[in-house]
């Protein structure tokens, strides 16, 4: 088609406006498109599970020959087998409903993992590799590895430090397949804590964050005010928790596993700041000694405990805390596959928890 202007003032003021108005409306539609995000999954329609073994994990029972609605990928309804033909029928007669019998398969909730660090992503053959590994190829692991925890079945998990909040936004908008994050950010550690990877030869000055590593991010703080401030800017930047380094580890290479780090006036600020925000503080603890320090100075939630007697595990059940155990780690560490993959010091304090 042939479109022809004649080059007079009024017909080119007409087109000057027309232009205009089309390159808004235009602009306006790209806009709107791009706020939509396009990867979203269109809005899943309803679904009727019939004739299932729902596995009530509060009860502790499993209701035979239940049927479940789900609409828009939620749970909407649920009827155990006391419920009549006719009331299920009833919730099922829309068109679009669509069901499937399920033939005494059992269903149950997701799985949830409350000790994670997806940041460890597999494919390479030592650990300071995995921790200098270039973050974008690190970035693009983490799609696999979330990926592989879905499968397994674990729909939400507590990432106890690394996972971005990008990577928890773009699970959430199905950018990427995989289970619900909680995330804690970046580890907070003292100057030659666990999350201090420098070596004892590394004189460098790290005063922001990466504690010697570019893939596993920390803040290396001392003293009450740096506490202060890393604590706040671990909320400022997503976190919903937070994680400190309450004693040695396994793989930082400057402190025993009996160190108690952080002092009682620093763990203070950092569970204020956590209780101002109305979250919690969890610390990575081996021993008696550590896990009591964390106890006193309102941490939560102890990680690993591998080393906790039994006044220590008492004294955690009066302040109504948690412990996370993580027993299968060490264990699977010593396995053949994992052989080099830590040095050889670390697998000494390994065997030692």
């Amino acid at each position: 088609m042939v479109v022809a202007f004649v080059n007079t003032s009024s017909n080119s003021s007409q087109l000057t406006t027309w232009i205009k108005s089309l390159v808004a409306i235009v602009s306006a539609f790209l806009y709107h498109v791009q706020l939509q995000k396009p990867w979203k999954p269109s809005r899943q329609k309803t679904y009727i599970f019939t004739n299932l073994n729902l596995v009530d994990v509060q009860a502790g029972v499993i209701h035979q020959n239940s049927t479940v609605t789900l609409s828009g990928g939620r749970i909407e309804n649920i009827k155990l087998q006391s419920h009549t033909n006719g009331d299920i029928a009833a919730q099922a007669s829309s068109d679009a409903a669509t069901r499937a019998d399920f033939g005494g398969k059992y269903l149950c909730p997701g799985l949830f993992d409350c000790h994670v660090h997806i940041i460890a992503v597999p494919g390479e053959r030592e650990s300071q590799d995995t921790k200098n590994l270039n973050l974008t190829a690190s970035a693009y692991r983490h799609a696999y590895v979330c990926q592989q925890m879905l499968d397994r079945g674990f729909t939400p998990v507590r990432d106890c430090g690394g996972a971005s909040l990008a990577l928890k936004q773009s699970l959430e908008d199905g950018l990427i397949q995989g289970p619900r994050l909680f995330i804690a950010g970046a580890f907070l550690t003292q100057a030659g804590g666990h999350r201090d990877t420098r070596g004892a030869h590394d004189h460098s000055n790290i005063e922001c964050c990466g504690g010697g590593s570019s893939n596993f991010p920390s803040f290396i703080c001392d003293g009450v005010p740096e506490c202060l401030r890393v604590a706040r800017e671990n909320i400022r930047t997503g976190s919903d928790f937070l994680k400190i380094m309450g004693s040695g580890g396994v793989c930082s290479p400057t402190d025993r596993i009996d160190n108690v780090q952080f002092t009682s006036e620093e763990i203070r600020a950092i569970t204020t700041v956590a209780k101002n925000s109305q979250t919690y503080v969890a610390s990575h603890a081996y021993t008696p000694q550590s896990i009591r320090k964390a106890m006193e100075n309102g941490v939560l939630g102890i990680e690993h405990g591998n080393l906790i007697d039994k006044e220590t595990a008492e004294l955690m059940a009066e302040k109504g805390a948690y412990l996370t155990p993580t027993l299968v780690t060490y264990t699977a560490m010593r396995e053949e596959k994992f052989a080099g993959y830590m040095p050889a010091e670390s697998m000494e304090k390994n065997a030692q928890v």
